[in-house]
């Protein structure tokens, strides 16, 4: 097929590292200024917690239009007159983990962008503190790629840390990280009733009048649940007779260690049955529902934030703060900081949060140069970081990430040394919203 890249070469414009949400975004960006750009992705599929991770919906969002548009209406695309879920979360895109397999990678392809799947990065390539490449395992051995800048959208910050970049983990108190989670799709659902369940606080309740949600809190009491699931959230997907089960949950593993990884994956699994026999029990039109597929990766909430050049506060996200670098303007969602400690939410329910801008300082690890982050592993509080870690906010890091990397490739300077106004012009011109005034 013509959108084939033949003859991968070694040496790029731009690398970004993790094909997920931020890293999609980054790597069409970057190629659509006519960088040359790589791709790489350590698993067989594009779309990283959108698909591998079996997350859905799609939250979050940020002002005018970002590649968080364009790639929900690509997703959205052959499924006219869907239903619009709109909840305390905001608006929830139902998306066909299937069909987002093909089409993200088909975005890629078509705008030139050089993909390496089955690819994990192993080494970073530095020269002093500049970061110049990356070392990864492809099907055909160990490479080097080398590239004028690189973007980091591993989600847990390899890149990143294997460059020395200071990075915190966790909670300031104690680092405990949010939960890990590992999401299913459970299909034959009877839709007669109609039923999902979005949090904590969802309203919803049963034929008999009990509240959903306060009864997944007394099975968790009795043992009828698994420790520390004490709600069954219950998403929509596009497809009749379908939901996706964000419940699982296992406190204080390590996922940026082996064991922890392992273990978190065991114990998850140990999990779905059990999740499974509740729903059928309890949950309306789900006595005879069965697990259709299961996520083929952990859902890690949380790992490494790394420390930049400004560190996004929690008074900028609670008030809404502006910024004179701008790169995301009035990104929301809650502050939603599901319990390190147990069940629930560490503050009883998700926290209102403003819209509030990401400066490009925010994408810049101190110390390190040659090298921009993107998604849940740029510069932010704890707390922060709870509000922009979901797939609707970090697809515009991403964006702003990938446009950065190409500018420096264009003119020889390093992320540090553009002109942030430059990015700024950039993003607008593709129809982003930077300095609206307040409504």
């Amino acid at each position: 097929m013509e959108q084939f890249q033949r003859g991968y070469p070694k040496a790029y414009d731009v690398i970004v590292a993790g094909g997920g949400p931020a890293g999609v975004a980054a790597a069409v960006s970057a190629a659509r200024l006519g960088a040359k750009t790589a791709l790489i992705e350590r698993y067989g599929i594009l779309g990283g917690m959108l698909t591998s991770g079996h997350v859905q919906p799609i939250l979050g969002r940020a002002e005018g239009r970002t590649m968080y548009h364009e790639i929900v209406e690509l997703l959205e695309e052959g499924h006219p007159g869907q239903r619009e879920h709109t909840t305390r979360n905001g608006r929830e895109i139902a998306i066909d983990i299937e069909e987002a397999k093909h089409r993200l990678l088909k975005l890629c392809l078509e705008n030139g962008v050089y993909v390496y799947l089955q690819t994990p990065v192993v080494a970073v390539l530095k020269e002093e503190n500049r970061v110049t490449g990356v070392t990864v395992c492809t099907p055909e051995g160990l490479m080097d790629l080398s590239a004028h800048a690189v973007v980091d959208a591993t989600g847990d910050g390899f890149v990143a840390a294997q460059a020395g970049a200071p990075y915190q983990v966790g909670r300031d108190s104690d680092g405990k990280c949010q939960p890990v989670t590992l999401e299913f799709t459970v299909e034959n659902v009877d839709e007669t009733f109609d039923f999902s369940c979005w949090g904590g606080t969802c309203p919803h309740t049963l034929p008999d009048g009990r509240r959903y949600s306060e009864v997944c809190k007394e099975a968790c009491k009795k043992g009828e649940l698994p420790e520390n699931v004490s709600i069954v959230r219950i998403h929509y997907t596009p497809n009749p007779g379908e939901r996706t089960i964000n419940a699982t949950q296992v406190n204080g593993r390590n996922t940026l260690t082996v064991e922890g990884n392992v273990e978190a994956e065991y114990l998850l699994r140990e999990q779905i049955p059990v999740i499974v026999d509740f729903l059928r029990k309890v949950a309306p039109g789900f006595e005879n529902c069965r697990v259709k597929s299961t996520a083929t990766t952990l859902g890690v909430r949380e790992s490494r934030r790394f420390v930049g050049d400004y560190v996004i506060s929690d008074e900028d996200v609670e008030k809404g703060a502006r910024h004179e670098d701008v790169v995301v303007h009035k990104a929301w969602f809650l502050i939603d900081i599901h319990n390190p400690a147990g069940g629930g939410q560490a503050e009883k329910h998700s926290q209102p949060a403003t819209p509030y801008d990401i400066p490009y300082r925010s994408l810049l690890p101190k110390g390190i140069e040659g090298l921009l982050l993107s998604g849940r592993n740029i510069s932010g509080t704890h707390r922060a970081h709870a509000s922009y870690r979901v797939m609707g906010v970090a697809m515009p890091t991403g964006q702003a990430a990938g446009t950065a990397a190409a500018l420096c490739a264009k003119e020889g300077c390093t992320p540090r040394e553009l002109d942030a106004h430059k990015v700024q012009s950039a993003l607008m011109d593709y129809g982003a919203m930077l300095f609206k005034e307040d409504e």
